[in-house]
């Protein structure tokens, strides 16, 4: 499912017009961007938690040359299903 397939998904579960879903499905997604770039954890209780996870520095190889290259420390974000998400892929 790509992004317009959920907009029609949200617009029809919900009876509101795209637009309004699509303006939803925006501002949801760029308030959690916001909550994890100020370092916050965000849980949906049944669906899971988005937090940000510090990546170590570390050694890696170039593929092509086989020469050591130093990998700089990251933070990464992070999603953990909940249970009732799980219970329901399952």
């Amino acid at each position: 499912m790509n992004k317009s397939e959920l907009i029609e998904a949200i617009a029809a579960s919900a009876d509101i017009p795209k637009a309004a879903a699509s303006r939803a499905l925006d501002a949801m997604v760029d308030t959690v961007t916001d909550s994890l770039k100020k370092g916050e954890t965000v849980a949906l209780v049944g669906f899971g938690t988005f937090t940000v996870k510090d990546r170590a520095a570390r050694t890696g190889r170039n593929p092509q040359t086989g020469a050591p290259i130093e990998i700089s420390a990251a933070k990464v974000p992070s999603f953990k299903a909940g249970k009732a998400l799980k219970d329901a892929v399952n």
